[in-house]
Parts: C-alpha cells; sequence; structure tokens
C-alpha cells in the first residue's frame, strides 16, 4: 500500500474526531484556474485570533484492538486498515508543510498492540517532525488512554496540544459501549497533563529556556446522543473538567450512527440533530466567558432549549432580572443580556465612562438591539414592543432555520430540526464522572 492509499485511509477515518473544527473539501485543479484543494486529510481550525489554520488530520493507525461500540475504527468492524510508519508519516507531514497545503499536523490513532506501543510509534513520529525536520508548525496529539505517564509527558514536550479524549459522558455509558477503557485511563493522564503543566509553568518564570509542555494547553472531547445522558449531564461534567483540569476546549460531537449494539440508536434512524450539538457549544460558552453555571444553564430541565438559544432561554425564566440599565449595570449583569457579548459589555463600560449612553449610542457600540431591546434601558428609555408577555416574547426569540442544516460529513446531511429519536437505552447505575475528578 502506498502512501497516498495509506492517506486515504486513515484520513478519512479521522474525520469523527471533532476537536479539530471540521474536515476539508477536495476540489480537482482546472485549467485557467488558481489551486486546489486535497481533501483526503485536511481540515481547518481557528487560532485564539480568528486565523484559520489548515492541519494534516490523520491517524497514526486505524488498526484497534478494542472494541467500542460507537467507533467506527472498532476492531470488530469490516473496514479497510492502514498504518503509517513514523518516518513515513513525518515525511509527508514535511512534504504537504512545503507545499504550503498545511500549517501544523493533528495526529490520534487507534490501539494497534497496545496503549504504550502506540504512544511510542506516535512520539517517534513527532520527534522525526521536531529534531531531524526541525519542524516548527503546530502539532495537536490524542493521547491513548492507558498509556505510561512519562510517555504521553513526552508527547506534551514535543506537542502543542494535548487531548485525552472522554468520548462519553458518564461511567456507566462507558463500561456499557467501551468495556476495555477505564474511567482512571481517561482521568489520569488528563490530571498528570495538568499537573505537568503548571510544574513547566512555573520552571519557564524561573528559567528562560526552560521547555514549554502543551503551551496551547489540553482538550477532550464528548460523543452526544449514543447513549441517554442528558445536556445537564454533559455541561455538569464539561463545568468540572474545566474547573479541575483546567481544560481549553470541550468538543461535542453528535453521533453518527456506525454500530448495531443493543444501547446505541439503530443505523437505520437519522443522525442526532446537530442543532443539540449547537446549544451545547452554545452553553459551553455561555459557562467559559459568561460566567454561568451548568445548573443555571439546564434550571428548566434536563434537556436544553431546541427553539431558543441557552442565554434567551434563562432570560425569559427570570423576567425579574430584566431590564437592565446599561448606564448603571456592571459587566457581570450585562453580559446576562440577550444581544450583549464579551466586547460590547467592555464597550458600553467604557463608553459611559464619557456620557450617559442612549439606545442609539447602543447599535453604534455593536449591541444586537434586535434582541437587546427587551431586556435593555439605556438612560430610562426602552425601546421594546408594549407588547412584551412572554410568549409573544418567546415567539420573537425562537432561532428560525430556513435550510437544512448540513453535517460536517459528505453526503450525512440532516434537517436542523428533525423530529427527535427515540433515547437510546440508560445506562446502567455507577458513580458520576463528576465525583471522580472531583475526588
Amino acid at each position: 500500500m502506498d502512501r497516498m492509499q495509506k492517506l486515504n485511509i486513515l484520513g478519512d477515518a479521522a474525520k469523527f474526531d471533532a476537536s479539530c473544527a471540521s474536515s476539508g473539501s477536495g476540489r480537482a485543479g482546472k485549467p485557467g484556474q488558481l489551486g486546489n484543494a486535497f481533501s483526503a486529510g485536511i481540515c481547518h481550525t481557528w487560532g485564539a485570533d480568528g486565523r484559520c489554520i489548515c492541519l494534516l488530520k490523520v491517524l497514526q493507525s486505524n488498526v484497534c484492538i478494542y472494541d467500542c461500540q460507537y467507533c467506527h475504527n472498532r476492531c470488530s468492524n469490516d473496514v479497510p486498515r492502514a498504518t503509517f510508519r513514523p518516518e513515513e508519516l513525518a515525511e509527508l507531514t514535511v512534504q504537504f508543510y512545503r507545499r504550503n497545503y498545511i500549517e501544523g499536523l493533528f495526529l490520534s490513532s487507534g490501539v494497534i498492540r497496545n496503549p504504550d506501543y502506540t504512544m511510542e510509534q506516535m512520539i517517534q513520529t513527532m520527534r522525526i517532525l521536531r529534531d531531524t525536520h526541525k519542524f516548527g508548525g503546530y502539532i495537536h496529539v490524542k493521547t491513548i488512554p492507558g498509556a505510561d505517564m512519562r510517555l504521553v509527558t513526552g508527547a506534551g514536550l514535543l506537542a502543542d496540544r494535548v487531548s485525552v479524549n472522554i468520548e462519553l459522558p458518564s461511567s456507566g455509558s462507558l463500561a456499557l459501549l467501551a468495556p476495555d477503557k477505564k474511567p482512571e485511563m481517561i482521568f489520569s493522564p488528563m490530571r498528570g497533563i495538568d499537573s505537568a503543566r503548571r510544574m513547566y509553568l512555573e520552571d519557564g518564570q524561573k528559567h528562560r529556556h526552560a521547555p514549554l509542555f502543551a503551551p496551547a494547553g489540553q482538550s477532550t472531547q464528548m460523543i452526544v446522543g449514543a447513549t441517554g445522558d442528558t445536556d445537564r449531564t454533559i455541561l455538569r461534567l464539561s463545568g468540572g473538567l474545566y474547573r479541575k483540569f483546567r481544560l481549553k476546549r470541550v468538543y461535542f460531537s453528535a453521533y453518527i450512527p456506525v454500530g448495531t449494539h443493543p444501547a446505541l440508536p439503530p443505523r437505520e434512524t437519522a443522525p442526532v440533530p446537530l442543532l443539540r450539538e449547537h446549544r451545547l457549544y452554545q452553553s459551553d460558552w455561555l459557562m467559559r466567558f459568561y460566567s454561568f453555571s451548568p445548573d443555571e444553564i439546564t434550571e428548566n430541565g434536563e434537556l436544553l432549549d431546541m427553539d431558543v438559544d441557552p442565554k434567551c432561554a434563562w432570560a425569559l425564566r427570570h423576567p425579574e432580572f430584566f431590564p437592565v440599565e446599561a448606564n448603571r449595570a456592571d459587566r457581570e449583569t450585562l453580559l446576562r443580556v440577550p444581544g450583549v457579548g464579551v466586547r460590547s459589555a467592555d464597550k458600553i463600560i467604557e463608553a459611559r465612562r464619557y456620557g450617559p449612553l442612549r439606545p442609539e449610542n447602543l447599535r453604534k457600540l455593536g449591541i444586537v438591539m434586535k434582541r437587546a431591546r427587551f431586556f435593555l434601558t439605556a438612560g430610562g428609555k426602552y425601546e421594546g414592543e408594549s407588547r412584551h408577555d412572554h410568549p409573544f416574547l418567546r415567539e420573537l426569540l425562537t432561532d428560525r432555520f430556513d435550510n437544512g442544516q448540513t453535517s460536517l460529513f459528505a453526503g450525512q446531511g440532516v434537517s436542523a430540526l428533525p423530529p427527535a429519536p427515540e433515547a437510546p437505552a440508560a445506562a446502567p447505575a455507577a458513580p458520576s464522572f463528576l465525583k471522580m475528578i472531583n475526588a
């Protein structure tokens, strides 16, 4: 099997990992046109400054000794298998970089023989890139659950970001669908990565040439809809991970039926609505930047409202909190107003130092008055309609989806608001992940 055949197999197999933003597109070059796009393994992610970064998203191998029922690469699934040698994958990455196809590498893998052997192969790939080819580009590596912590630390010294995927949001679901994995195989490396990052940061403050350890932090991924775990369970776990291990991101991946286990949704059912994944990302943003707690976001039930975004849903449940006066409210209060973002709140606080604000001033500051006018006053002036009863306001704030929402994967298009599938079987009772990470 030549390199391009391997790349087609292992690049396609990596698309189910959402820890990088999206899969790429393929477009052949044509006479008279400039450039082309090669789909296998190329994905796009975004830096903290909003810049789009192209990465080679690929597996070291899709051979796996585990039989996780939700995974496309499980050992019982009849799919073509391939494995890159470290030298081979490093050389391919450098060639792509020199051709300006990519700016970095996202590296994951199935478990080839055992977790330690797999991690050794991935570390060897990164070491060849860093030491032999002097590659200074971005590398994101997904560690293998169960690998020795010394290997995980070695990966963190070579990579910019390290991720340990939880996949399932409860220990009961993990025991049901991935019995080869134990919770401690996931949380132990997370704990170790956080500890190592803090240790190396302290060394960096004392010594100028101290090595960097995963300077872009660590992240994780959770599959949504494969089991009956609720949005409240998912958000509480996410909040615990941010608080305990200082994760940079928690990624959510709507489950696509690939298995036939009785506890999984049947393969003939529609994929999990991407709108649910979208609402979880909105809620995650509220927790990270708007000081919302998971229980505040889900106080109305176990599942998020699919018609109204989480911030508007909270505002509709708390009419006693509004309207907020823009000239007097503190930053935390302003961040609770629908239509006011982090930058907008800072602009309001800065602008009112120079004089009282009026509604027309708020529009110039970039406030989304289409929403904010129902919850905000400026100089005592309220611009919401006189008919501000709850049902009418909810109707105005309901998201409209005129077009079908397309999945990240070709041929997987689904409607943004499809009929809700039947709930998967509930996982057996077990200690919650939240208790484990707080222990």
